[in-house]
């Protein structure tokens, strides 16, 4: 039978890169204790006034239809969202929502790029970016961020990779998987060479809430000069601890906004209101969970980086917000998935290969900051003893 090419060009690029997660909540479901690093959950459950919030709309009849942009409720408590944090005004004809970031993603590539384009995205970058291009028939075109620049992509870098087919710099701040934040000076530079090169820019912001103390955070959105070109995807699944909610929207121009109206329309037709006016109550007012994670995994971040860095040759990456550490592991002389398959068969510590995210994390370790400060611990030493033993078996 035949298939349609982007079968073959999405081949790989899906489920397989969560191989060794798989593994692990396998090995969990077969009774064994695995101390689990590897997805990036919130650690607190959905809010109680949330979940009332949609039980609530549900049993007021809220589960028609609803459209393409988005329920009028949450468009309007977005617009004013951005319009206060961003400090100039944002119209509700510069909102499309839609089933979570993923969705989101999937919908403005769509809208931006086709074979032949090319779009530029920092190189690690999380797991399901490359695919997310791939679809469209477009190409990645990889940015090395660097470890001695903070993983914080570079314009140099960024210029060098610049061809007459260039369509898009896809940016991720704050970044999965290494924690980076751009300043503000990273992105009036990135602007100015967009600009200057006519590419859009896409920025993907859905940790913005979780930030880690006294790291300034900034968005292509701030600068007026570069409206007409920058789209900010986001979700309330890290921020308010609501993955499965699956709610999700972007900003940008209202021409963009207006030309991707039919392709959601074409997609998916709408989300469900209930969760639009749950969604709505949620940006509405700050986070109630978020300053709690913050704390919580700036603190973690600490103790692995106290426990793990320098020990067995291992480097630990400080991140400077999100829920992720990363651990260079390149001394032991094993790849990043043959360090995490035996560490997890021999330690029972499943943490993601840094292959996962990219060629520019070969030979690293991401690590979530998602479980308890004395379960971090354990992991780490454990780490630092997986580490001990091929060095040892080296020797």
């Amino acid at each position: 039978m035949r298939y349609a090419s982007v079968t073959d060009r999405l081949a790989g690029l899906g489920g397989a890169k969560w191989a060794l997660h798989a593994r692990a909540r396998a090995m969990k479901a077969a009774g064994e204790e695995i101390i689990e690093l590897t997805i990036g959950e919130p650690d607190v459950p959905t809010p109680p006034r949330f979940i009332e919030a949609a039980a609530k709309s549900m049993a007021a009849g809220r589960t028609g239809y609803s459209n393409g942009r988005g329920e009028p409720g949450v468009v309007a408590a977005l617009a004013a969202r951005y319009s206060a944090r961003r400090g100039r005004e944002i119209g509700r004809d510069q909102i499309m929502c839609l089933p979570g970031t993923q969705t989101v993603l999937y919908g403005v590539l769509r809208a931006l790029v086709e074979a032949g384009d090319e779009v530029l995205i920092g190189d690690p970058m999380y797991a399901t970016y490359e695919g997310l291009i791939t679809q469209t028939g477009a190409s990645a075109v990889p940015v090395p961020l660097k470890p001695e620049h903070g993983f914080r992509i570079q314009v140099a870098d960024v210029a060098a990779r610049i061809t007459p087919r260039s369509r898009v710099l896809f940016l991720n701040t704050p970044h999965n998987p290494t924690g980076a934040v751009l300043r503000a000076e990273d992105i009036r530079a990135l602007g100015a060479l967009a600009k200057a090169h006519d590419l859009w820019i896409l920025s993907d912001e859905v940790y913005e809430d979780l930030v880690f103390p006294n790291v300034p955070f900034a968005s292509p959105l701030d600068f007026p000069e570069l409206a007409e070109r920058t789209i900010i995807a986001s979700s309330i699944s890290k921020s308010h601890a609501a993955p499965g909610f699956r709610s999700g929207w972007c900003v940008g121009p209202a021409e963009f906004c207006a030309r991707m109206l039919p392709l959601s329309e074409t997609m998916l037709f709408g989300s469900q209101p209930f969760i639009a006016d749950l969604t709505a109550l949620a940006v509405s007012e700050p986070s109630p969970v978020a300053e709690g994670m913050v704390d919580r995994f700036s603190r973690r971040a600490a103790i692995l980086a106290k426990t793990l860095d320098g020990v067995g040759g291992l480097r630990v990456h400080r991140p400077e917000a999100g829920m992720f550490t990363l651990v260079d592991v390149r001394a032991t002389g094993l790849s990043g998935e043959a360090f995490a398959s035996g560490l997890l068969d021999h330690q029972k510590v499943a943490v993601m290969p840094g292959e996962s995210f990219g060629a520019g994390l070969a030979g690293w370790l991401r690590l979530s900051l998602t479980q308890p400060d004395d379960r971090t611990t354990l992991a780490a030493t454990r780490i630092a003893a997986h580490a001990a033993s091929i060095l040892g078996n080296a020797a």
